[in-house]
């Protein structure tokens, strides 16, 4: 995504905007500062990202978007959280937290990130002179955030592979299936599938795979779950299989992602080893009453256990307590792929299935519950 012009960035379209809800209140009830003609004096106090933190300027008349948002993965970013807690310890919190600070902060998501500017991690600035949008545009909010991975497969920017088939042929955006409920965190409510007499809220999502699988291939594809589809695979394989195990293609993976700052900006930065495309079955991690596939696809994070010794030695002595191959769903599903053309196509074929010989022999002890450990043999 091009960066846009300074005066993109700012610019309030004086036609538009005052037509609008927002349009109505002062510039002063969200950005504060002091109402005046004089520039400098109006800029005193200024609060240039009004929805950052909580409560915040939103919050003031969305109280309840703005009260589950706080929970929400986009802004409290407890994945990252989860994972370093796992392979850290408590004394290494201090410098796990500067870690997060300077390299992984910069993702929070606020209501502005996705209403009305872009993200902040891909340099701001408004969608449309300041104009708020109820529906986020794709290609300036989800994926200028999730753009290397997700975005490059949904849309098809992966040279040499057809974007995602909901994409090209159904035009379909984030939104069509990550619904507001999900992006703003409300709480699934166990009583939306078991009627009873408790109501309690479910706790905030640790991780993305956290609770139930909303959305879900089948909600939309329930001839599948019903056993009425006209492919009997779906009937064979049943649940033994996530849908992307089938149903997806190559996709990205990467090695070795080191962090510090830089001399001489002083900016933080990290690199990583390689990029590279991969398709992976795996075993299940995270099998659950609503995951209950034993076959799953895997993607290869970056993730190394001196990642982060520009910060201090042995930080994730933990290391191997999770798997550096990682359940993943990737967004370019197509109806035909190469390991789906016939039985034998995966039965037997042990290049698509993550064996020992593929992972590093330094990270063979983290990945032993991701890994096959005998290829489904071949259809006579």
């Amino acid at each position: 995504m091009a960066p846009l012009e300074p005066w993109q960035k700012v610019l309030v379209d004086a036609e538009e905007f005052p037509l609008t809800v927002h349009g109505y209140l002062p510039c002063t009830d969200c950005h504060s500062g002091t109402q005046s003609s004089d520039k400098e004096i109006a800029h005193e106090g200024l609060v240039a990202r009004p929805s950052d933190g909580a409560p915040n300027a939103c919050s003031e008349c969305h109280v309840d978007v703005a009260s589950s948002y706080e929970n929400s993965l986009h802004s409290t970013l407890r994945g990252y959280w989860t994972v370093l807690e796992t392979r850290s310890v408590p004394e290494n919190h201090a410098a796990i937290e500067q870690v997060i600070g300077n390299h992984c902060a910069r993702c929070h998501t606020t209501c502005g990130d996705c209403h009305v500017s872009q993200p902040a991690s891909v340099g701001g600035g408004f969608f449309d002179g300041h104009l708020f949008l109820r529906t986020p545009p794709m290609t300036r909010s989800c994926t200028a955030c999730h753009g290397s991975r997700v975005g490059n497969e949904y849309l098809g920017l992966n040279e040499g592979y057809p974007g995602d088939v909901h994409f090209r042929q159904g035009r379909m955006s984030c939104m069509d299936c990550h619904k507001n409920h999900e992006l703003h965190g409300d709480p699934a409510l166990c009583t939306q599938c078991h009627i009873n007499p408790e109501a309690a809220a479910m706790a905030p999502a640790d991780h993305r795979y956290d609770g139930l699988q909303s959305p879900s291939c089948e909600s939309c594809h329930a001839d599948v779950t019903l056993g009425t589809s006209d492919n009997d695979m779906h009937s064979v394989h049943g649940a033994d299989l996530a849908c992307q195990v089938c149903h997806s293609i190559t996709y990205t993976s990467c090695d070795g992602c080191h962090v510090a700052i830089s001399e001489k900006t002083g900016n933080p930065y990290f690199q990583t080893e390689a990029t590279y495309l991969t398709f992976q079955i795996g075993l299940n991690p995270e099998r659950s009453y609503t995951r209950p596939y034993r076959y799953v696809t895997l993607r290869h994070v970056p993730a190394t256990a001196d990642g982060f010794s520009f910060y201090g030695e042995n930080l994730l002595p933990n290391f191997n307590s999770l798997p550096t191959w990682v359940y993943t769903t990737p967004h370019n599903i197509q109806l035909r792929t190469p390991q789906a053309e016939s039985c034998n196509s995966c039965h037997g074929n042990a290049a698509l299935f993550l064996t020992p010989d593929k992972v590093d022999p330094v990270e063979v002890p983290a990945n032993r519950p991701v890994i096959v450990p005998a290829v489904p043999s071949s259809i006579p």
